[in-house]
């Protein structure tokens, strides 16, 4: 797994040992953030009428499922656990989920946004609901880095798969 932060080879017996220099790293930060801004997302929508307008419902799907795999993933890589499961192309899977993130944070940014009306009769509910409108922006621009970030991850840097793979491994 080069590329990504951490890697160390970890025994396969052994208990996950937290890694708290991922944070640091740029794709672990980028998690972090994606963490924080999608549970602003998802809270601030939560706290308005959103049942009333069904627009919504699409925007509250989104912020919250991509909030929670994103929390897997960092528990995952926090915990080392992607090295356990070495025989998962963890690189691969993460550029996949923040790319599918990106483009349907986007199309929830642009749901948010258009049923975002200036003449709502709850004042709060505008506020929350232009707040969740940039936030959703926010969230899917710290996606879109993540998926270059972890796209030169799952590349290697100019090391190839099966090299990486093995290497990591033996």
């Amino acid at each position: 797994m080069a590329g990504l932060p951490g890697a160390r080879s970890a025994s396969p017996g052994s208990p996950p040992a937290l890694d708290g220099s991922f944070l640091l790293s740029p794709l672990g930060g980028l998690m972090g953030a994606q963490a924080v801004l999608g549970l602003l997302v998802w809270s601030l929508i939560a706290a308005t009428t959103y049942h009333l307008h069904a627009a919504y419902g699409w925007v509250m799907f989104v912020s919250l499922f991509f909030w929670i795999l994103t929390i897997l993933f960092l528990v995952t890589y926090l915990l080392q656990l992607h090295q356990k499961f070495y025989m998962v192309p963890w690189p691969l899977v993460l550029m996949i989920s923040n790319a599918v993130a990106t483009v349907l944070y986007l199309t929830a940014f642009v749901t948010s946004a258009a049923a975002v009306q200036p003449t709502s009769w709850r004042q709060w509910d505008y506020n929350r609901r232009a707040a969740a409108s940039f936030f959703a922006c926010v969230t899917m621009i710290i996606y879109g880095v993540s998926t270059f970030f972890s796209f030169r991850a799952w590349k290697g840097l100019g090391s190839n798969a099966a090299t990486s793979q093995v290497t990591d491994h033996v």
